[in-house]
């Protein structure tokens, strides 16, 4: 049984949601977004909540159900509250900044990576090395950060590279004499 999948996703003041056969859409202050839940897995709307379940006792429904919770439960959030993602950039001469619709990374090439930010994406740099990806879709700004990570990912000796916030780099010792 999936804990996750049980808890119903409650509906906040200021959002509508409406359940459309496996369509659910969700409408808040941010914008509006909308998912098709899998056949696997039933939705319906009662007493100002979503609630999931599975249609069999398959694993596939199963493993299904705590996914679309979830994912009912990130509609949600980002219409009420948005989702962040902040990358750090270390090394020497290493930076970012943002021109319009581009982010330009300063990232140890002979040139300038140019990477354009996607619609419904928001991209700011409060320092040169920090970057804030802000939007209303968690898959998007998840994707858009892991993109710009992709361009230099840290390295193990000096942890130079573009990298998560919060993530650990586990760091090797270099050759001895």
């Amino acid at each position: 049984m999936s804990r996750i999948g049980k808890k119903p996703v409650t509906i906040p003041a200021g959002v509508t949601a409406t359940v459309n056969g496996q369509a659910v859409k969700v409408k808040g202050t941010k914008g509006e977004l909308s998912f098709v839940v899998p056949d696997e897995v039933s939705v319906e709307l009662k007493d100002g909540a979503i609630k999931v379940d599975p249609r069999d006792d398959t694993k596939k429904s199963r493993s299904l159900w705590g996914m679309s919770r979830s994912r009912v439960a990130n509609l949600v959030q980002g219409v009420t509250q948005g989702f962040e993602k902040k990358l750090e950039i270390n090394g020497v001469g290493y930076k970012a900044a943002v021109q319009g619709k581009i982010l330009k990374l300063s990232l140890g090439f002979s040139h300038d990576v140019d990477f354009e930010i996607p619609a419904g994406i928001l991209i700011a740099t409060p320092k040169p090395t920090e970057i804030v990806i802000t939007g209303i879709d968690a898959q998007r700004v998840g994707q858009t950060a892991a993109e710009i990570r992709e361009y230099r990912r840290p390295e193990p000796y000096k942890g130079k590279g573009v990298k998560y916030a919060n993530e650990f780099i586990f760091r090797k010792e270099g050759k001895k004499k």
